[in-house]
Order: structure tokens, then sequence, then C-alpha cells
């Protein structure tokens, strides 16, 4: 095996998806010599099979939604129907300019790029295309893939990932989704737009079961009131193949057939076979184990993103990625607060979150010391404007800080920053009813629930 003839680097990155490509940017830009090695494309899951080309699908649906409804509006529209490879046109553009852009950026960093598939030689060393990349420190951060459920093959026609709906060359007339969780619900969103007739499964009681359970109720009305089947507390038992598509079965008698079957029951971290367990490191189920500052129990080797048991969320990989380079730059960040992590589903009605749900803080703090306050989107007016529906709910400790907001209506995404600030500076509800917001806004529905929460509500019933 070869090894690289320029240099040992200070850092070498396995792996150049949200969290890797992170820590290489951050890394060189605090003056550390980086090689980033990736085997597929630079910006992995995120930017080419999950966060980037799935909202660019909902995009496009909302578009169909607001073409078929415009009426409603007073505009007078046709439509005709889905252009699906216009759509993939679109989706596609959408991810190679990102993608190009950050081609660029990691060129502009100087960091060494390696295409290729790597594999961990030892506590300082990845090698990969047949040449070795000696390192100070060694960080992985080789990502995720969807899983699947014991017996049940994901064949990329019929039975299909969420890889594979992303490219698919027709819209479905019918999908059985597996999984009522984020990955789920943002494509049963996308297809019931597109005119699919959808049914998800989800073994939980309530969909997005991480969520607040009002927020979880909140999109199961919605989604009701636009078609969307759904079947809770039941668990897959078999699928077969019919001359339809698939034939899905329930452990309670439940069956379903339509066009495909998508597996949506979450991601596993990719760690097989990269020499993580040779070197030493600690593991639990395929994930690699890592304190709060991600690092392994092996002292030369860091882990982050999807490879770790946190949120699967592209933003806490870019975090834990900076958190790293700033650590073996000696800046000594703080350790990131998972709770104080803003969770975004872009289902319509979208889904956003900070903090703790509330039964959650009824755990930390005790049920007496718990308040809630629902603002419902109704007494919003720009709302009204985009007629959406849905709530607002504020989660606080008596007499003191809000701990968790939770938000469900079109674009609450968009608000999750102000939340973001709210819950992570500790804020009294009173100190965020001081704040004028722009009106007409949505971001007021945030300041009128603070304001109610703080006993003076101005649109809202006392």
């Amino acid at each position: 095996m070869a090894n690289d003839a320029s240099t040992v680097f200070d850092l070498v990155i396995l792996g150049g998806g949200s969290g890797g490509y992170a820590a290489a940017l951050r890394g060189a830009q605090l003056g550390l010599d980086v090689a980033l090695i990736e085997k597929d494309k630079l910006g992995g899951t995120c930017l080419h099979r999950g966060c980037i080309p799935t909202k660019a699908l909902l995009h496009a649906g909302e578009l169909a939604d607001q073409a078929r409804e415009g009426a409603e509006f007073g505009v007078k529209s046709t439509f005709e129907g889905i252009d699906i490879a216009g759509v993939h046109k679109y989706k596609d553009g959408v991810v190679s300019g990102l993608y190009k852009g950050l081609q660029g950026l990691i060129a502009s960093r100087k960091v060494t790029y390696v295409e290729g598939e790597g594999r961990l030689s030892s506590p300082t060393s990845v090698d990969v295309n047949g040449r070795r990349y000696e390192g100070r420190h060694i960080l992985l951060a080789t990502g995720s893939v969807p899983k699947s459920l014991p017996g049940l093959e994901i064949d990329g026609e019929r039975i299909i990932s969420s890889d594979h709906a992303l490219v698919l060359d027709r819209v479905p007339q019918s999908a059985v989704i597996l999984g009522g969780g984020i990955i789920g619900v943002e494509f049963a969103s996308a297809w019931k737009s597109f005119g699919t007739d959808v049914t998800i499964v989800e073994g939980l009681p309530h969909l997005v079961p991480t969520e607040d359970e009002n927020s979880s109720k909140l999109l199961e009305r919605a989604f009701r009131k636009r078609g969307i089947t759904f079947s809770l507390g039941s668990f897959f038992e078999k699928a077969e193949y019919t001359d339809a598509g698939v034939k899905v079965t329930l452990a309670n008698g439940k069956e379903y057939e339509a066009e495909v079957l998508l597996v949506a029951v979450g991601r596993g971290p990719v760690s097989q076979g990269l020499g993580y367990e040779e070197a030493g490191v600690a593991m639990d189920r395929g994930y690699v184990l890592a304190d709060e500052y991600c690092r392994t129990n092996v002292p030369t080797i860091s882990a982050v993103g999807d490879l770790i048991p946190t949120l699967q969320l592209a933003h806490v990989g870019f975090g834990e990625g900076i958190l790293v380079a700033e650590r073996l730059a000696g800046l000594n960040p703080v350790p990131l607060d998972y709770n104080g992590v803003p969770r975004v589903t872009y289902c319509q009605p979208e889904v956003a979150s900070m903090g703790i749900t509330e039964q959650q803080a009824k755990e930390v703090y005790g049920a007496d010391k718990v308040v809630t306050l629902k603002y419902n989107l109704a007494g919003n007016g720009r709302s009204r404007i985009l007629r959406t529906a849905g709530e607002i709910k504020l989660v606080q400790v008596r007499d003191g800080a809000v701990v968790g907001v939770h938000m469900v209506g079109d674009r609450m995404g968009e608000q999750v920053g102000e939340a973001q600030l709210i819950y992570n500076w500790e804020a009294l509800p009173a100190e965020v009813a001081q704040l004028i917001h722009a009106h007409p806004t949505q971001s007021e529905a945030l300041g009128e629930a603070h304001l109610a929460l703080a006993g003076k509500p101005l649109h809202s019933h006392d």
C-alpha cells in the first residue's frame, strides 16, 4: 500500500456527506490540513438522496395543489397533470447547482478531495484507491442507508426505498408506505399532491411519533382531510407480488394492495466492512459510539452524523462536523444540545418543533410544574390568507422558560428559527411578548402565543 506522498494530514475524513464536508470546510478554515474521502458524490445523502431532492418534490406537489385550487382564490387555472420527467429535471437542476457550489467551496478551501471507497486501516490511516492517507486524527462520517424489515426484500421496482422513490419514472396510481415517520409522511404528502392513492402503515399509535402528541393528531386530522389513509398501531406481516403490484398483509389481518410499496422504516448506519471494529472502535448495533464531543473510545478517531446514535438530521451532521473541527483546532467548543436542534417535517401541512414535548417536560419537571398553551392559526391573518389550518403549542415550566415549541401549519418550518432562539436563550413568555412582529406575517402567531401565555392575549380569547 503506497502512502500519500505529500504529507501526514491533520485530519482525514471518511465520508463526504453533511457531517464530513462541514468538518472539512471548518477545519480548513481554521488552518488544518484536511483530506476528504468520498466513494459516491460530495454532499452525501442529504444533497443527492434526501433533504434537497425530497423538498423539491414536495414543492412541485404544492404547485400542483395550487393549480387545482386556483378557483378558490379567484384565479382561473387548468390542471393538466404531472409531467414527472419535468419534475425530475427541476429537482435534478436544484441538486446539480448546489453540488457544483459545494465542489467549488471544497476546492477554494484547499481541501484534498479523494474520490473512492475508503477503509479505515489503522487508528491513524485510511486506505483508498491503493493509497494510504495518514492523519493525526481520523473522522468517520460514512452516513446511513435505508433499512428494510426481516423477510422484506427491496427490489427497486415494486418494493422500493426512498432512494428509488426519488427517481421513479412515473407517478404511481397507488402506494402503501411502511412507516409514518418523517420520510413516510413526506412521500405520502408529495405523492398525494401528484394524484397517488396513498396508505400509510405505522406500528406506533401516531404519525410522526417522536413529535408532541398534539402535533401528531393535528397532522392526522389534516391528512384525513386530504384523503391520505393511514393504519396506526399496525404491524407489517408480509408482502406478496400481484398482477396489480404488491399486496401487504398486516398482523391485525388488514390487507392493502397497491402499485408500489415504499419501505420507510428508518435508516441504518453504514459501518460494516470498513475496518472500524478492527481498529478497536466501540460499536453498538452498527452505530459507532461517541461522547458529547463526538470522540470515540480510540483517541485519534471521532465520528459524526448518521453513523452515531444522535438525531438523523443533516443540520445535526453540520453541527457535529463543525464541533470536531473546532475541537481539533483547539477552540474548546460547547457540545451540542440535541433538544436545542430544530426539527421540521416538510409534508403539507408542515410539522416543526423545538425543545421537548409536553410529556417529556412532565417527566423532567413534574406534571404540576408544566404549563401549556395552544394558539390556533385561525386567529392569524397571514395564515387565513394562505388558507392553512394548524396550531402553535408552547410548553413552559411554570413561572419559568419556554422549553418546547410545537407548530403545525403551512410554512411552519420558516418559523422554527425564532423558536430556536426562544428555547436556547431560555426566554420567558413575557420577554418574547415584548417583541413586535411584522403584520401580517405567520411569525405573528408565535408572538401572539407568547402574549397569551404571558397573560395578555391580543387576538385570542383569555
